[in-house]
Protein backbone atom coordinates (compact mmCIF):
# COMPACT_ATOMS: atom_id res chain seq x y z
CA UNK A 1 0.00 0.00 0.00
CA UNK A 2 2.79 2.39 1.34
CA UNK A 3 4.65 1.92 -2.39
CA UNK A 4 1.68 2.33 -4.19
CA UNK A 5 1.65 5.62 -2.50
CA UNK A 6 4.73 6.50 -3.44
CA UNK A 7 4.49 5.63 -7.12
CA UNK A 8 1.07 7.69 -6.87
CA UNK A 9 3.37 11.01 -5.60
CA UNK A 10 6.02 10.38 -7.82
CA UNK A 11 3.84 10.76 -10.79
CA UNK A 12 1.92 13.38 -9.46
CA UNK A 13 5.60 15.28 -9.38
CA UNK A 14 6.58 14.43 -13.12
CA UNK A 15 3.00 15.27 -13.81
CA UNK A 16 3.18 18.48 -12.45
CA UNK A 17 7.14 19.27 -13.85
CA UNK A 18 5.90 17.78 -17.55
CA UNK A 19 2.80 20.46 -17.06
CA UNK A 20 5.97 23.46 -15.94
CA UNK A 21 7.69 22.58 -19.31
CA UNK A 22 4.86 23.59 -21.07
CA UNK A 23 4.07 26.74 -19.74
CA UNK A 24 6.33 28.46 -22.61
CA UNK A 25 9.03 31.34 -21.68
CA UNK A 26 8.38 34.16 -24.53
CA UNK A 27 10.99 36.48 -25.46
CA UNK A 28 10.11 39.83 -24.60
CA UNK A 29 9.02 39.41 -21.11
CA UNK A 30 9.40 40.37 -18.16
CA UNK A 31 9.76 38.07 -15.06
CA UNK A 32 10.85 38.35 -11.39
CA UNK A 33 13.09 36.32 -10.17
CA UNK A 34 14.88 35.15 -7.34
CA UNK A 35 18.44 35.39 -6.75
CA UNK A 36 20.41 32.21 -6.63
CA UNK A 37 24.23 33.74 -7.29
CA UNK A 38 25.96 36.73 -8.56
CA UNK A 39 28.82 38.13 -9.26
CA UNK A 40 31.19 39.52 -12.09
CA UNK A 41 30.70 36.49 -14.03
CA UNK A 42 26.87 37.02 -14.27
CA UNK A 43 23.86 36.12 -12.26
CA UNK A 44 21.71 33.11 -11.98
CA UNK A 45 18.14 33.76 -11.20
CA UNK A 46 15.22 31.38 -10.33
CA UNK A 47 12.24 32.62 -12.37
CA UNK A 48 9.79 29.67 -10.87
CA UNK A 49 10.89 27.57 -14.38
CA UNK A 50 12.52 23.94 -14.51
CA UNK A 51 15.65 25.66 -15.22
CA UNK A 52 17.33 28.69 -14.24
CA UNK A 53 18.28 32.07 -15.91
CA UNK A 54 21.07 32.99 -16.93
CA UNK A 55 21.96 37.05 -17.09
CA UNK A 56 25.29 37.68 -18.59
CA UNK A 57 27.86 40.31 -17.56
CA UNK A 58 26.96 42.30 -20.97
CA UNK A 59 23.20 42.67 -20.27
CA UNK A 60 23.67 43.71 -16.10
CA UNK A 61 25.36 46.80 -16.76
CA UNK A 62 23.01 49.35 -14.80
CA UNK A 63 24.36 47.50 -12.17
CA UNK A 64 27.19 48.81 -10.21
CA UNK A 65 29.85 46.96 -8.64
CA UNK A 66 28.08 48.58 -4.93
CA UNK A 67 24.76 47.40 -5.89
CA UNK A 68 26.02 43.85 -6.89
CA UNK A 69 28.42 43.56 -3.90
CA UNK A 70 25.16 43.90 -1.92
CA UNK A 71 22.87 41.10 -3.50
CA UNK A 72 22.16 38.36 -1.16
CA UNK A 73 21.16 35.29 -2.08
CA UNK A 74 16.75 35.66 -2.14
CA UNK A 75 17.01 38.95 -3.19
CA UNK A 76 14.38 39.98 -5.86
CA UNK A 77 15.09 41.10 -9.32
CA UNK A 78 13.42 41.60 -12.82
CA UNK A 79 14.78 40.60 -15.86
CA UNK A 80 14.17 40.63 -19.71
CA UNK A 81 13.58 37.29 -21.16
CA UNK A 82 16.21 37.40 -24.46
CA UNK A 83 16.62 33.50 -25.52
CA UNK A 84 13.62 31.53 -23.53
CA UNK A 85 15.01 28.65 -24.91
CA UNK A 86 18.87 28.44 -25.61
CA UNK A 87 20.68 24.83 -24.68
CA UNK A 88 21.95 26.36 -21.30
CA UNK A 89 18.52 27.75 -20.07
CA UNK A 90 17.07 31.03 -20.41
CA UNK A 91 19.11 33.84 -21.26
CA UNK A 92 18.04 36.96 -19.68
CA UNK A 93 18.61 40.84 -19.56
CA UNK A 94 18.96 43.43 -16.46
CA UNK A 95 19.46 45.83 -18.65
CA UNK A 96 16.30 45.49 -21.22
CA UNK A 97 13.91 44.84 -18.23
CA UNK A 98 15.34 47.90 -16.58
CA UNK A 99 15.17 49.97 -19.51
CA UNK A 100 11.05 48.61 -20.16
CA UNK A 101 10.18 49.28 -16.71
CA UNK A 102 11.81 52.55 -17.72
CA UNK A 103 9.57 53.12 -20.67
CA UNK A 104 6.19 52.84 -18.41
CA UNK A 105 7.67 54.47 -15.05
CA UNK A 106 7.92 57.39 -17.85
CA UNK A 107 4.55 57.54 -19.11
CA UNK A 108 3.11 57.18 -15.90
CA UNK A 109 5.48 60.40 -15.60
CA UNK A 110 3.55 61.87 -18.35
CA UNK A 111 0.25 61.28 -17.66
CA UNK A 112 0.27 62.19 -13.97
CA UNK A 113 2.36 65.75 -15.56
CA UNK A 114 4.92 65.30 -12.38
CA UNK A 115 8.66 66.40 -12.44
CA UNK A 116 11.67 63.52 -12.61
CA UNK A 117 15.21 63.82 -11.99
CA UNK A 118 17.54 62.66 -14.89
CA UNK A 119 21.09 62.40 -15.14
CA UNK A 120 23.22 64.28 -18.22
CA UNK A 121 24.26 61.65 -20.51
CA UNK A 122 25.83 63.99 -22.94
CA UNK A 123 25.39 66.93 -25.74
CA UNK A 124 24.64 66.94 -29.32
CA UNK A 125 23.77 70.20 -31.34
CA UNK A 126 20.15 70.22 -30.61
CA UNK A 127 20.18 69.73 -26.90
CA UNK A 128 21.23 67.44 -24.26
CA UNK A 129 20.77 63.91 -24.17
CA UNK A 130 19.47 62.83 -20.30
CA UNK A 131 18.72 59.27 -18.84
CA UNK A 132 15.78 58.94 -16.74
CA UNK A 133 14.78 55.31 -15.46
CA UNK A 134 17.45 53.76 -17.16
CA UNK A 135 15.75 54.92 -20.32
CA UNK A 136 18.39 57.62 -22.87
CA UNK A 137 16.00 61.01 -23.98
CA UNK A 138 16.35 64.47 -24.60
CA UNK A 139 16.33 68.06 -23.57
CA UNK A 140 15.69 70.36 -26.55
CA UNK A 141 17.95 74.04 -26.54
CA UNK A 142 14.76 75.51 -26.10
CA UNK A 143 13.59 73.56 -22.87
CA UNK A 144 16.84 73.92 -21.47
CA UNK A 145 17.33 76.43 -18.46
CA UNK A 146 20.41 75.72 -16.19
CA UNK A 147 22.41 74.97 -19.01
CA UNK A 148 23.19 78.16 -21.54
CA UNK A 149 23.72 78.10 -24.80
CA UNK A 150 27.34 79.02 -24.77
CA UNK A 151 27.76 75.87 -22.80
CA UNK A 152 27.30 73.56 -26.00
CA UNK A 153 30.18 72.12 -27.83
CA UNK A 154 29.24 73.91 -31.21
CA UNK A 155 32.64 73.88 -32.53
CA UNK A 156 35.74 72.41 -32.15
CA UNK A 157 36.46 74.50 -29.99
CA UNK A 158 38.44 72.80 -26.69
CA UNK A 159 37.25 74.80 -24.05
CA UNK A 160 33.90 74.50 -25.20
CA UNK A 161 33.80 70.59 -24.96
CA UNK A 162 35.51 71.04 -21.10
CA UNK A 163 32.76 73.42 -20.00
CA UNK A 164 30.09 70.49 -21.67
CA UNK A 165 32.17 67.51 -20.79
CA UNK A 166 32.01 69.05 -16.98
CA UNK A 167 28.29 68.74 -17.08
CA UNK A 168 27.71 65.38 -17.81
CA UNK A 169 26.91 63.29 -14.67
CA UNK A 170 25.08 65.67 -12.79
CA UNK A 171 21.29 65.89 -12.38
CA UNK A 172 18.72 67.81 -14.37
CA UNK A 173 14.63 68.01 -13.20
CA UNK A 174 12.72 67.81 -16.08
CA UNK A 175 9.00 66.90 -17.73
CA UNK A 176 8.33 64.33 -19.59
CA UNK A 177 6.73 66.07 -22.92
CA UNK A 178 6.44 62.71 -25.20
CA UNK A 179 6.82 58.89 -24.78
CA UNK A 180 7.02 56.81 -27.59
CA UNK A 181 8.22 52.99 -27.47
CA UNK A 182 7.80 52.41 -30.47
CA UNK A 183 10.22 54.55 -31.94
CA UNK A 184 12.68 54.44 -29.06
CA UNK A 185 11.87 58.50 -28.48
CA UNK A 186 11.69 60.21 -24.91
CA UNK A 187 11.27 64.09 -24.69
CA UNK A 188 11.84 66.05 -21.19
CA UNK A 189 11.86 69.70 -20.33
CA UNK A 190 13.34 71.83 -17.77
CA UNK A 191 11.74 74.66 -18.35
CA UNK A 192 8.24 73.14 -18.05
CA UNK A 193 9.60 71.54 -14.66
CA UNK A 194 11.15 74.71 -13.68
CA UNK A 195 7.86 76.62 -14.43
CA UNK A 196 6.22 75.08 -11.82
CA UNK A 197 8.22 74.89 -9.20
CA UNK A 198 8.32 78.72 -9.43
CA UNK A 199 4.81 78.98 -9.56
CA UNK A 200 5.26 76.71 -5.73
CA UNK A 201 7.32 78.75 -4.64
CA UNK A 202 5.61 81.99 -6.23
CA UNK A 203 2.34 80.84 -3.99
CA UNK A 204 4.02 80.51 -0.62
CA UNK A 205 6.18 83.73 -1.22
CA UNK A 206 3.15 85.69 -2.01
CA UNK A 207 1.03 84.27 1.23
CA UNK A 208 4.66 85.43 3.71
CA UNK A 209 4.23 88.87 1.60
CA UNK A 210 3.06 92.20 3.53
CA UNK A 211 2.02 95.80 1.59
CA UNK A 212 4.91 98.09 3.19
CA UNK A 213 6.99 95.48 3.59
CA UNK A 214 10.84 96.12 1.97
CA UNK A 215 12.60 93.28 0.13
CA UNK A 216 15.91 92.99 -1.60
CA UNK A 217 15.77 91.57 -5.06
CA UNK A 218 17.23 91.29 -8.28
CA UNK A 219 16.18 93.06 -11.56
CA UNK A 220 15.19 90.30 -14.22
CA UNK A 221 14.04 92.53 -17.05
CA UNK A 222 13.59 96.28 -17.86
CA UNK A 223 10.89 97.45 -20.11
CA UNK A 224 9.31 100.29 -21.57
CA UNK A 225 6.84 100.49 -18.91
CA UNK A 226 8.93 99.45 -15.87
CA UNK A 227 11.08 96.74 -14.27
CA UNK A 228 10.45 93.62 -13.28
CA UNK A 229 12.57 91.97 -9.62
CA UNK A 230 13.05 88.92 -8.70
CA UNK A 231 12.05 88.24 -5.04
CA UNK A 232 13.13 84.89 -4.79
CA UNK A 233 10.79 82.69 -6.34
CA UNK A 234 8.03 85.57 -7.79
CA UNK A 235 8.91 88.13 -10.04
CA UNK A 236 6.79 92.07 -9.02
CA UNK A 237 6.85 94.75 -11.12
CA UNK A 238 7.85 98.33 -10.49
CA UNK A 239 5.87 100.32 -13.48
CA UNK A 240 7.73 103.49 -14.34
CA UNK A 241 5.65 105.39 -12.28
CA UNK A 242 7.14 104.19 -9.31
CA UNK A 243 10.52 104.43 -10.44
CA UNK A 244 10.95 107.56 -9.07
CA UNK A 245 9.05 111.35 -7.76
CA UNK A 246 11.28 113.04 -10.60
CA UNK A 247 10.09 112.36 -14.27
CA UNK A 248 11.44 109.22 -15.98
CA UNK A 249 11.50 108.35 -19.98
CA UNK A 250 12.78 104.93 -19.49
CA UNK A 251 13.48 102.31 -16.87
CA UNK A 252 17.20 101.78 -17.49
CA UNK A 253 17.92 105.26 -16.53
CA UNK A 254 17.11 104.23 -13.09
CA UNK A 255 17.55 100.36 -12.77
CA UNK A 256 19.88 97.67 -14.80
CA UNK A 257 18.93 94.06 -15.41
CA UNK A 258 20.91 91.82 -13.28
CA UNK A 259 21.17 94.50 -10.40
CA UNK A 260 20.34 93.77 -6.69
CA UNK A 261 18.23 96.78 -5.31
CA UNK A 262 15.57 96.88 -2.46
CA UNK A 263 12.15 97.46 -3.24
CA UNK A 264 8.63 98.65 -1.36
CA UNK A 265 5.75 95.81 -1.54
CA UNK A 266 3.39 98.86 -2.64
CA UNK A 267 0.16 95.81 -3.32
CA UNK A 268 -0.24 92.05 -3.69
CA UNK A 269 -3.12 90.44 -5.61
CA UNK A 270 -3.44 87.03 -4.54
CA UNK A 271 -5.95 86.12 -6.93
CA UNK A 272 -4.08 87.19 -10.21
CA UNK A 273 -0.35 86.35 -8.26
CA UNK A 274 0.50 89.80 -9.00
CA UNK A 275 3.02 91.75 -7.10
CA UNK A 276 3.67 95.69 -7.62
CA UNK A 277 6.35 96.99 -6.12
CA UNK A 278 7.85 100.64 -5.75
CA UNK A 279 11.30 101.93 -5.76
CA UNK A 280 10.27 105.72 -4.96
CA UNK A 281 8.19 104.60 -1.52
CA UNK A 282 11.63 103.82 -0.41
CA UNK A 283 12.28 107.71 0.24
CA UNK A 284 9.61 110.79 1.41
CA UNK A 285 8.05 112.53 -1.08
CA UNK A 286 9.69 115.37 -2.21
CA UNK A 287 6.61 117.56 -1.13
CA UNK A 288 6.46 116.45 2.18
CA UNK A 289 9.94 117.68 2.78
CA UNK A 290 9.93 120.80 1.13
CA UNK A 291 10.42 122.99 3.67
CA UNK A 292 13.86 121.32 4.76
CA UNK A 293 15.23 122.58 1.09
CA UNK A 294 13.38 125.37 0.54
CA UNK A 295 11.74 128.93 2.01
CA UNK A 296 9.97 131.33 1.22
CA UNK A 297 12.01 134.40 -0.21
CA UNK A 298 14.72 131.79 -1.53
CA UNK A 299 15.93 132.79 -4.84
CA UNK A 300 16.87 129.60 -7.01
CA UNK A 301 17.23 127.88 -10.37
CA UNK A 302 14.22 126.74 -12.59
CA UNK A 303 13.81 124.87 -15.73
CA UNK A 304 10.22 126.62 -17.57
CA UNK A 305 8.39 122.86 -18.49
CA UNK A 306 5.10 124.55 -19.55
CA UNK A 307 3.25 127.80 -20.71
CA UNK A 308 -0.38 129.41 -20.16
CA UNK A 309 -2.02 132.68 -20.56
CA UNK A 310 -2.21 133.03 -17.14
CA UNK A 311 1.63 131.98 -16.66
CA UNK A 312 4.38 129.60 -16.84
CA UNK A 313 4.99 126.52 -15.19
CA UNK A 314 8.74 125.88 -13.68
CA UNK A 315 10.46 123.18 -12.27
CA UNK A 316 12.39 123.32 -8.96
CA UNK A 317 13.42 119.60 -8.82
CA UNK A 318 12.13 116.11 -9.94
CA UNK A 319 8.24 116.56 -8.86
CA UNK A 320 8.49 120.09 -7.60
CA UNK A 321 6.77 122.18 -9.80
CA UNK A 322 5.48 126.21 -9.14
CA UNK A 323 3.67 128.68 -11.21
CA UNK A 324 5.37 131.80 -12.09
CA UNK A 325 1.77 133.72 -12.55
CA UNK A 326 1.40 136.63 -15.72
CA UNK A 327 1.81 139.29 -12.98
CA UNK A 328 5.29 138.18 -11.86
CA UNK A 329 6.52 137.61 -15.39
CA UNK A 330 8.19 141.33 -15.31
CA UNK A 331 8.13 144.59 -13.97
CA UNK A 332 6.08 145.90 -16.95
CA UNK A 333 2.96 144.71 -18.34
CA UNK A 334 2.94 141.40 -20.17
CA UNK A 335 0.46 140.35 -22.69
CA UNK A 336 1.85 136.53 -22.88
CA UNK A 337 4.40 134.79 -21.06
CA UNK A 338 5.73 134.02 -24.20
CA UNK A 339 7.62 137.38 -24.72
CA UNK A 340 9.81 137.00 -22.22
CA UNK A 341 10.35 133.00 -22.33
CA UNK A 342 9.96 129.77 -23.47
CA UNK A 343 9.57 125.94 -22.66
CA UNK A 344 12.67 124.58 -21.27
CA UNK A 345 14.77 128.17 -20.89
CA UNK A 346 16.58 127.70 -17.46
CA UNK A 347 15.31 130.64 -15.38
CA UNK A 348 15.94 132.34 -11.24
CA UNK A 349 13.00 132.63 -9.61
CA UNK A 350 11.97 133.88 -6.27
CA UNK A 351 9.55 131.40 -3.65
CA UNK A 352 6.51 133.83 -3.21
CA UNK A 353 4.09 130.84 -1.43
CA UNK A 354 4.93 127.11 -0.44
CA UNK A 355 1.78 125.22 0.14
CA UNK A 356 3.00 121.65 0.36
CA UNK A 357 -0.55 120.52 1.32
CA UNK A 358 -1.60 121.56 -1.94
CA UNK A 359 1.43 120.44 -4.10
CA UNK A 360 1.47 124.44 -5.09
CA UNK A 361 4.53 126.59 -5.02
CA UNK A 362 4.23 130.43 -6.28
CA UNK A 363 7.05 132.04 -7.78
CA UNK A 364 8.60 135.35 -9.11
CA UNK A 365 10.43 136.05 -12.45
CA UNK A 366 10.41 140.03 -11.51
CA UNK A 367 11.37 139.72 -7.88
CA UNK A 368 14.37 137.64 -8.40
CA UNK A 369 15.76 140.73 -10.91
CA UNK A 370 17.49 143.35 -9.33
CA UNK A 371 15.71 146.51 -10.41
CA UNK A 372 18.51 148.62 -11.02
CA UNK A 373 19.48 146.20 -13.48
CA UNK A 374 18.43 145.18 -17.41
CA UNK A 375 15.60 142.45 -17.95
CA UNK A 376 17.65 139.26 -17.96
CA UNK A 377 17.91 137.41 -20.99
CA UNK A 378 16.66 133.94 -21.17
CA UNK A 379 17.91 130.83 -23.09
CA UNK A 380 16.93 127.28 -23.55
CA UNK A 381 18.99 124.27 -22.50
CA UNK A 382 20.04 122.27 -25.40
Amino acid sequence: MTQNTQDDSSQEMQRILDEMEFETLRRGEIVEGTDMRADLDGIFLDIGHKEEGFIPPNEMRTIDAEELKSMDEGDQLIAFILRPDSQDGPILSVDRARGEEGWRELQKYLESDSPVEGRIAGFNRGGCILEVENVQGFVPMSQLITVSREQFAMSEDSESKEQTNELIGSTLTVKVLEVNRSRNRAIFSERSALKEQREEQKAILIEQLQEGDIRKGRVTGVSSFGAFVDLGGADGLIHISELSWGMVTSPDEIVNVGEEIDVFILRIDRDTMKIALSLRKLSPEPWETIHERYNVGDVVDATVTKLADFGAFARLEDSIEGLIHITEMGHDAVAHPGEIITEGDSVQVTILRIESDRRRLGLSLKQSESVDEEPTSYTSEE
